[in-house]
């Protein structure tokens, strides 16, 4: 057994925390974007309910803004779905940090978009029950806060594309163990450019080398 071990060869590139980023960006899709819909639904909901008491016959008309708001989660959801179909073990740092910017994307996009529909909702339902004239405007600054959301889901899903170009990784002697398959004659260090490495944190950046190089 310790002949198998001393022969593999450890990929700091793909370390076994990696899938963590995935699984976080996961976590920070749906969750950002369900906080963001329950907001803006239950601050809707308020003023729905207390324009509900003058003008009842306007209640289905502003129901707008709470259905806008949980469309926000859905954005949340696919993404979610999305990400979680990629995280596999062993995987790329390169994929999980990858996958966790696309879950921060549209997350805190959604998030964003739930306290502006929350806030314009609550106000516009309310003048809404006074000037009818009002819901039209009411509607057009809604979907310039929905929008936020659609930003933020675009930008995840182009994210998670990119996590496809991670680079290849195979096991080796059937261990389990991420093997580097291209440049394995190269350092760590080689592979990096000289700007990076010339930072104001370079005896710390250069431990971590040493270290990875170490198990390389």
């Amino acid at each position: 057994m310790a002949s198998a071990l001393a022969s593999t060869e450890i990929n700091p590139l793909c370390p076994v925390y990696a899938p963590f980023f995935g699984a976080m960006g996961t976590t920070a899709a749906i969750v950002f974007t369900c906080l963001g819909a329950s907001y803006g639904t239950a601050k809707s909901g308020v003023g729905i309910s207390a324009m509900g008491v003058l003008r009842p016959d306007l209640l289905i008309k502003c129901i707008v803004p709470v259905v806008m708001a949980g469309i926000i989660a859905i954005y949340g959801l696919v993404v979610s779905v999305l990400i979680s179909g990629d995280i596999k073990s062993p995987m790329t740092l390169y994929a999980g940090f990858i996958q966790l910017g696309a879950g921060l994307s549209v997350g805190l996009s959604g998030l964003a978009a739930g306290f502006a529909i929350g806030v314009v909702g609550d106000a516009g339902v309310r003048g809404t029950a006074q000037q009818p004239r009002l819901f039209i405007g009411m509607i057009l600054i809604l979907i310039f806060a929905e929008v936020l959301g659609l930003y933020g889901l675009i930008v995840a899903l182009i994210l998670n594309t990119r996590s496809q170009d991670a680079p290849s990784v195979s096991t080796g002697g059937g261990t389990g163990v991420i093997r580097e398959t291209p440049h394995t004659h190269l350092s760590l260090s080689s592979r990096l450019p000289s700007a990076v490495l010339n930072r104001a944190f370079s005896p710390i950046w250069y431990g971590y080398v040493a270290r990875a190089e170490s198990f390389a």
